[in-house]
């Protein structure tokens, strides 16, 4: 039945060609019938009740065509009389109603608001708990990135430049004996604690969250006793020699 009427602009409506095929008229006629409609309303009525439109004819051409809401088919079917038309009319009426009861459902009763705001509830619920996993899940792709990130370019310059200046340091600067005979071992030393210390191939390798304990490394950082002892001795040897005059 509710195929006789259809929904256009959020409103029920039927066509001039529907008309036409279920009252058994000719389609110009039905036309004709409502331009002289449209010429007893003003313009405010017209647009509510009759718009003009198109639909494809058996071979596919564009047909000028009328949808109308209630009120315009109203309007139209007072011309049509007889008892085949009284009965159509009663199956148009209905099919009105029917559709503007899907379009336009009923209002709920107060058991079945409840039980859609707890349903709503539920579901708001459910979507927020969803929604902290997704952000949480972000969060920590996030802190996986940060975590991992390593040092950019002038970090690394910075830590090569500190680790530099303790090594001579420690080897007493560039003058000693000490630096001029095994300033390589104690170069070599160093590095092997540092990378061994944070876990990396290269210094260039650390992640920028451990850059300032980096930095706290190298101010700590000393030979071992070994080395320290070879520094030492090599240094108090390069002394006697200035200090005999072999220099």
């Amino acid at each position: 039945m509710n195929k006789i009427v259809t929904i256009q602009n959020c409103q029920v409506v039927t066509t001039s060609l529907q008309v036409a095929e279920t009252f058994e008229k000719e389609h110009k006629n039905v036309l004709q019938s409502i331009e002289n409609i449209r010429e007893e309303l003003d313009v405010l009525k017209l647009q509510q009740m009759f718009f003009e439109g198109n639909e494809p004819d058996s071979y596919g051409r564009d047909r000028k065509t009328y949808y109308m809401n209630r009120d315009g088919f109203t309007l139209l079917a007072m011309g049509f009389t007889g008892k085949k038309a009284f009965d159509f009319k009663i199956k148009y009426i209905d099919a009105f109603n029917q559709m503007e009861q899907q379009l336009n459902p009923q209002p709920l009763t107060e058991k079945d608001q409840l039980k859609a705001s707890m349903r709503l509830s539920l579901e708001t619920s459910e979507e927020v708990e969803s929604l902290k996993t997704e952000v949480t899940e972000v969060k920590q792709t996030v802190q996986s990135i940060v975590d991992t990130m390593r040092i950019d370019g002038n970090q690394e310059a910075q830590i090569n430049k500190r680790a530099r200046e303790v090594i001579v340091t420690a080897l007493g600067g560039k003058d000693s004996n000490a630096y001029k005979k095994i300033s390589r071992q104690v170069f070599s030393a160093f590095w092997r604690d540092f990378k061994n210390h944070f876990e990396v191939p290269r210094y260039g390798e650390i992640p920028k969250t451990r850059f300032a304990e980096s930095i706290k490394f190298i101010s700590m950082w000393q030979p071992s006793t070994t080395l320290r002892m070879e520094i030492k001795a090599y240094n108090q040897q390069g002394l006697k020699i200035v200090e005999g005059g072999a220099i």
